[in-house]
Parts: structure tokens; sequence; C-alpha cells
């Protein structure tokens, strides 16, 4: 469950207007992805991941690991993130 949590809070990262590379507050995160969901729904926001995908997979592979890794930052406990980065 846990995992399906995070995979669909990284999807909804990933549709939102915050830019890859950057180090958002949790704040932030919280409202842009509840921004993505409100307006897209989650199965509107793996959507836009897959077309992504599609279209651009270089560019959507690079935003993915950016947005998974700020989910699992921000709403993982410190040893889960110990165990996704190895």
């Amino acid at each position: 469950m846990r995992s399906q949590l995070l995979a669909a809070r990284a999807a909804a990262l990933f549709s939102s207007d915050l830019p890859s590379g950057t180090r958002p507050t949790p704040g932030a995160v919280d409202a842009a992805i509840a921004r993505a969901v409100r307006t897209r729904g989650t199965r509107g926001c793996v959507a836009d991941l897959a077309a992504a995908y599609g279209d651009y997979p270089e560019n959507a592979a690079t935003r993915m690991r950016w947005a998974r890794g700020v989910v699992v930052t921000v709403y993982e406990p410190a040893p889960a993130r110990e165990a996704v980065a190895a």
C-alpha cells in the first residue's frame, strides 16, 4: 500500500507545475500534489506521465526520478529512504 501511495504522489508531482531539479519545501510539494490531483485527478496525472514517456522519454525519465526522490524525501521516514536509495 505504501508503494502505491508513493507512486500516486510521484505521478501527481510529475504532472505538477513545479520545475524539475528544484528542492521544494514539504509545503510546496503538498500544494503541488493537491493542485495536480484536484485539476487532473489521479488517473489524469498517471495519463500525463504515460503521455510524457511516449512523447519525450528521455525528459520523462529524468523528471520522474526527480519527482520520486522528492516524494520519498518528504513523505518517507529516514530508514525507508535508505532502503529506496540502496
